[in-house]
């Protein structure tokens, strides 16, 4: 009897899935390695990494260019509250309201919640600084200009 007769179909089983696992997988990370390299690249694929912007490269836009904008997009917002049957909006009012509270500006110093974090905060660096042996910040006149800071961050 030759020698394989005698192992039982079990064992066969798991000697070939042992042997042809590996040799499968070796095959496979050869052959799909190209493939894999090559996903997202393409005819319309960008292959480049574009710059960060600075903020610098934001064009300014006119006065009557950024009322007809927001007049456009109160006034889209009117229709879609028509057609759910809600009432109009007054889009003259919207928009004067919109550039009104626009050229003000929301005030971070404001936020009673926001002006404690950031008084924790520096009351945190004073102590370091005390630490260091510098001289200490004013601690409101740090907060102001924090918040300030805070405020122009979009601009």
């Amino acid at each position: 009897m030759p020698p394989l007769a005698d192992f039982q179909v079990g064992i066969v089983l798991i000697i070939v899935v042992l042997v042809a696992l590996p040799v499968g997988a070796i095959v496979f990370a050869r052959g799909a390695g190209g493939a894999l390299k090559e996903i997202g690249k393409g005819p319309l694929a960008i292959e480049q990494d574009f710059p960060q912007s600075s903020g610098a490269s934001v064009q300014e836009v006119s006065a009557e260019v950024r009322e007809e904008e927001i007049r456009q997009m109160i006034q889209a917002r009117s229709d879609r509250a028509v057609a759910k049957g809600r009432q109009a909006l007054d889009v003259d009012a919207e928009v004067e309201k919109l550039l009104a509270t626009e050229s003000t500006g929301p005030r971070l110093g404001g936020d009673r919640a926001l002006r404690e974090e950031v008084r924790q905060l520096v009351v945190a660096r004073n102590e370091r600084r005390e630490r260091q042996g510098k001289k200490p910040l004013n601690v409101e006149r740090e907060i102001d200009r924090q918040l300030s800071e805070l405020e122009n961050l979009g601009q």
